[in-house]
C-alpha cells in the first residue's frame, strides 16, 4: 500500500463515509487517484474499510478510478 492511502485510511474515522478528494494534492493527477482508490480497495479486501461509492471512467485507453468514497471499519 502507498504511503499516502495510508495516511489516508489512518487519517478517517471509523463509521464516517470518506470521499477520496482530488483536489489541492497530488490526488489531482488522474492516475495517482486511480493507483491510491486501488490500495484502498485492497483495504476493503482485507476487511479494513467499505467501499461505498466508485465510478470509473475512461482516460488515454485505460480505465481509471475518479470517485471513490469509503467507510472505515476498524
Amino acid at each position: 500500500m502507498s504511503d499516502l492511502a495510508r495516511w489516508i485510511y489512518l487519517e478517517s474515522s471509523p463509521g464516517v463515509p470518506t470521499l477520496l478528494r482530488p483536489a489541492g494534492n497530488a490526488l489531482e493527477n488522474a492516475y495517482v487517484y486511480d493507483s491510491v482508490a486501488r490500495d484502498l480497495k485492497a483495504l476493503a479486501g482485507q476487511g479494513l474499510l467499505r467501499i461505498d461509492v466508485e465510478e470509473s471512467r475512461q482516460l488515454s485507453g485505460d480505465t481509471v478510478i475518479c470517485r471513490l468514497a469509503f467507510t472505515r471499519l476498524r
